[in-house]
């Protein structure tokens, strides 16, 4: 069983089991969260595992809510009126630098991500019952980091959350996205 694996299912599973897995999930009350840390080449093995554990949940009473990051960043760019088009001539015309600041602002400021994510939260949860996996983080890169993601979300979530991370550790609270960026340590919820 490869490592990401083992912590997921050994680690991680135990937890979103409980009755109320908010306190071994997190030590902040108002950040109900964790991040899944998993090697970017695991995505498609991952996001099959996924789909196993959120049925494993809701086997069990839990009501499981997916929000794809991926998905959140189509709405932006089309809420920002901005085609596959558009994206693909400005960035021949400006260079990929332009087009990877001009994404982040989307995403910071004209369709703030951390808005689009909260639209998805269940309306009514129950910390007891609902669990939400946040997913598609690598469609992000190299444009938007999920730290401030997070800490955006402060406050906003009320059920146990995973961001599940494609990218590596670094010290006892460093990500580094994608395994490809230098580190952030800026990180406050549990890695695990």
């Amino acid at each position: 069983m490869s490592n990401w694996k083992q912590r997921l299912t050994q680690d991680l599973e135990p937890i979103l089991r409980e009755t109320d897995p908010r306190p071994r999930l997190s030590a902040y009350h108002n950040m109900p969260y964790a991040i899944f840390r998993y090697p970017p080449d695991s995505e498609f093995a991952l996001r099959g595992e996924i789909t196993l554990l959120r049925t494993r949940l809701e086997q069990i009473g839990k009501r499981v809510t997916t929000i794809s990051l991926a998905v959140c960043l189509d709405m932006a760019l089309e809420r920002a009126g901005l085609t596959a088009k558009r994206i693909d001539m400005a960035e021949k015309r400006t260079g990929t630098h332009k087009m990877v600041d001009t994404l982040h602002k989307v995403l910071a400021d004209r369709q703030p991500l951390d808005v689009l994510v909260a639209e998805l939260l269940p309306e009514h949860p129950d910390p007891l019952v609902d669990i939400v996996f946040i997913t598609r983080a690598g469609a992000l890169f190299p444009f938007y980091r999920t730290s401030s993601l997070l800490e955006q979300l402060t406050d906003r979530v009320a059920t146990p959350a995973i961001l599940f991370y494609p990218g590596d550790l670094d010290g006892a609270a460093g990500l580094r996205f994608m395994s490809v960026l230098d580190a952030e340590h800026n990180y406050r919820p549990k890695i695990f």
